[in-house]
Formats: C-alpha cells, sequence, structure tokens
C-alpha cells in the first residue's frame, strides 16, 4: 500500500498569556507574584505614555531621580526594592528600568538574571556607587543599556533612558505585528494550515496535491483562502509571515 506524507502544521507560541517573574513555580516570592499585564494585552495599548521605573533602596536618589525625570516630561514610578517592583507589575506602555546593582536581599544583577530567564522583556539601565569592570561586563553582556557609576551626569542617564525607551517601543511594535499575524492565522483550518506549510516551502500546487492527497483544484482553492485570511501580498510575503511566527510543518507518515 502506498505511504503519504502527512503534514501537521503548527505555530510556535514564545509568549503567554501571563509569565511569572522567575518562569517557574515554587520560587519564592517572584513565583507568587506575576506579571501584571498579559503580553497580548500590552499589544493592544500602543497609546499609553512611556514609563521610566527607578528601584533604588535609597530614598535621596530615588527622590533626586524622580524629579528629574519629572522635569523633562517623563512618567516615573519610584520603587525602593524588587519585591515593589513585582508588585506593581510591568507598565501597559514603553517602559525603562533604572535599577540599583546593590539593595537589599535580591541584587539588580540577580533580578535581570531573573527577567532574561523568564522572556521577560524591559530594557535596563543600572545604576551604582560601587561599580567596578567585572560587574559592568555583565550587566552590559545580559543585556543592559547602560551601566552608570554614581555620582553620573543627568544626561547620560537621560540618553539612556530615551535609547532605552526607543527599544522597548520597537519591540511593542513588533509584538503588536505578530500578535495580528496569531489573530489571522487562527482563523485558518486544519486543511488551509497543511496547505499553507507546504507553499512556503516553494512547492507547487501539484507536489502539494500529491503530498496530502487531495485534488490539485482543492489544493488552489485552500491556497487562495490561505492568502486573503492572511492578507498575503504574494508568496514571498506569506514566507515573511511563516517566519515571523516561528511556522513550522512536521511530517508524519500514514498509509
Amino acid at each position: 500500500m502506498e505511504r503519504r506524507l502527512r503534514v501537521v502544521a503548527k505555530v510556535k507560541n514564545p509568549f503567554s498569556d501571563e509569565c511569572t517573574i522567575l518562569g517557574c513555580s515554587g520560587c519564592g516570592i517572584a513565583a507568587a507574584l506575576r506579571v501584571a499585564v498579559p503580553l497580548l494585552q500590552r499589544a493592544r495599548v500602543m497609546t499609553a505614555h512611556p514609563t521610566v521605573i527607578i528601584v533604588d533602596d535609597d530614598p535621596g536618589i530615588r527622590e533626586s531621580l524622580e524629579g528629574l525625570l519629572r522635569s523633562v516630561g517623563l512618567q516615573v514610578k519610584a520603587l525602593a526594592s524588587v519585591p515593589e517592583f513585582v508588585k506593581e507589575g510591568r507598565p501597559e506602555g514603553p517602559a525603562c528600568l533604572v535599577l540599583d546593582v546593590r539593595l537589599p536581599g535580591r541584587s539588580g544583577l540577580d533580578f535581570q538574571r531573573e527577567l532574561s530567564a523568564a522572556n521577560i522583556h524591559v530594557p535596563i539601565i543600572f545604576i551604582t556607587g560601587y561599580g567596578d569592570i567585572p560587574m559592568s561586563v555583565q550587566a552590559i553582556k545580559g543585556g543592559a543599556i547602560e551601566f552608570l557609576t554614581k555620582p553620573f551626569r543627568d544626561q547620560d542617564l537621560l540618553d539612556a533612558i530615551q535609547l532605552g525607551l526607543a527599544r522597548d517601543r520597537a519591540w511593542l511594535e513588533n509584538e503588536k505585528a505578530i500578535a495580528a499575524l496569531r489573530e489571522r492565522f487562527e482563523t485558518l483550518t486544519p486543511r488551509e494550515r497543511e496547505v499553507m506549510a507546504l507553499v512556503v516551502t516553494g512547492r507547487l500546487n501539484k507536489q502539494i496535491a500529491y503530498e496530502i492527497g487531495i485534488s490539485e483544484i482543492t489544493v488552489k482553492v485552500h491556497r487562495g483562502q490561505v492568502m486573503r485570511k492572511m492578507k498575503a501580498a504574494s508568496l514571498p510575503d506569506l514566507a515573511r509571515m511563516a517566519d515571523r511566527l516561528n511556522f513550522t510543518a512536521e511530517k508524519s507518515q500514514s498509509s
């Protein structure tokens, strides 16, 4: 009996409706508290004002930084510790975190690693009065925007914040676009997804028909539906969408 390939089309979803700070259970306070704004919801609030979150246990530093940032028209949240940030949650719109390296309990560098491990995106600017080269290298390798040693120039901090907010705004725009693509993809039937998985590899209609065991006319109809539902202008456009969705086609044999 002839054996055919059955194509199982999947989109790997790197997002979830909500994420714990540590991304796992049983990890103390951070595991119990959740980020307040789900990723898909954040993709829909692009008009929210950008926010700078200051986390520093020195009230004098917090007050000074908050005054500086408000004087240039920035929206600010000033917090004393990482648990306060976890409780508050990440703001809806573009954000940037000004984080002290040395904090009581969990250090700023530890928290940076936890955010990265949980795939929670927020640009970080480290500030410290006791920095050294290995510490700064670790912070920058971890994705920090800047590592500033106190006392630092106001303009250096403001420049770093503007860079961080710009990067976060771009990340949110990309997240919004991917969310829209996923909504379109969800309208496809299982057969349309199967056809799409083969179309984006460059196969012809007759090749797809043979592989999945349907007529060439039926493949043409499904292909047209995929292009319409995904709002793809061309095959290369559809292929780019599949790539952004991390779209994969897994094959299994059937008799």
